[in-house]
Order: structure tokens, then sequence, then C-alpha cells
């Protein structure tokens, strides 16, 4: 069994502790480094499909987009590391990474495009916590998929309800749109994407 680092760490502390190989997912919050929800098999089906969404488009347009099969972000002056459930980066901008080639780690928000968190219980983490550290970082746009409408009342509105929250980037903060059912969703990273809430929350039932 893998024990968990129960005093503060640093970042490369961190990565250098990740075990390869472990069925365990972690994360590192501001030095404490922290054992995340499995995600279950609807998690993992609405995810799935997204990614073949996006990559679809990225094709269809010939984008200079791709999405890693991992990735670690590390927030600007935190001691923080984050693995998004979906990740799009900048083919014309990754080379300026300095730890992307051996470490698959981000560090600059302008490599990314878009980050996707799909939410579940710790959903504030996502509303939250991560919310600022993309900002922070530049992040152009973030999406919660929030398919069970997990997260509080002031995020998503009463009644909760699923949602689908798309974060852009004005002028340094993040402003949010909310979509739900048969809205279609809007994105200046895919402008020309054809996608409802509705058909993605679809997967996860």
């Amino acid at each position: 069994m893998i024990q968990t680092i129960t005093e503060l760490v640093t970042f490369d502390e961190f990565i250098d502790w990740y075990p390869e190989n472990s069925e365990h997912h972690y994360e590192l919050h501001n030095g404490e480094i922290v054992e995340m929800p499995k995600a279950t098999g609807k998690h993992s089906k609405l995810t799935g499909f997204l990614i073949a969404d996006l990559n679809f488009e990225i094709r269809r347009l010939q984008l200079p987009y791709f999405i890693p099969k991992e990735s670690v972000i590390k927030p600007m002056r935190e001691e923080s590391g984050y693995e998004p459930d979906i990740i799009v980066l900048n083919q014309e901008t990754i080379g300026n990474e300095p730890r992307w080639e051996k470490s698959s780690i981000i560090t600059m928000g302008s490599s990314v495009p878009l980050i996707v968190e799909v939410t579940s219980t710790n959903w504030e983490d996502d509303y939250a916590r991560k919310l600022e550290a993309y900002e922070s970082m530049g992040i152009q746009e973030y999406w919660i998929v929030d398919y069970l409408g997990f997260g509080g009342r002031r995020f998503i509105g009463n009644p909760k309800q699923p949602t689908f929250s798309v974060y852009q980037l004005a002028d340094g903060e993040y402003q949010v749109k909310l979509f739900r059912g048969g809205d279609r969703i809007e994105s200046l990273i895919f402008p020309e994407l054809n996608l409802t809430p509705e058909q993605v929350f679809a997967k996860g039932k």
C-alpha cells in the first residue's frame, strides 16, 4: 500500500515521490499530497467522449493543438501540481516549456488553450482552487463539466442541476457562461463546436 507524505513538500519533491504505475491518482495542493477520487465508469466514459469530439475538431479544422495522454500543471507561485481530466496543448508554443520534454510538466499558460475538469464529489477543487490557479496562469479557457449538478448554488444556480460552465479569460480574469440542456456550448477555442450539454451529459448516464 502506498503511503502519502503527511508533511508539506515542494513540487519537485512531489514529482520525485510520485509512484510509477500507481493505481492511485495524486495531486499536490499547496504542498499537501492529496489522493484524488478514482474516476467512475460514467466519469471516464464522458471524458473519453469529449476527448474524441475535441480531437475530431482539431483534425477537421487543422488546429495547432493536441491532447496528451497525461501531463501535470504547475501553477505560478504555488507548490501545487494538478492533472486535469483533459488538457489541450498548443504545438506552436509547447517548445517553450522547460520541463515538457523530460517530465510532461506545464508551467506556462501560453501552452494551454483549454483545460476541462469533469467534476465529482470534490467539486470545490474545480470551482475554486483550480479555477483560481488556471486564471492566474492565463489559461484562455476552462470548462467545468458538472454532469451530476454537484457544484454549489453560487456556481450553478438554484435549483442545482447539471451544468456545463465555460470560463473565458478577459482582461486577466475569467468570465463565465453557463450552458444546460439543448444550449449550444460556446467556445472561443473551438468556435465551430456543435455540441450541447444534453449530448455530453448523456454519456454520463
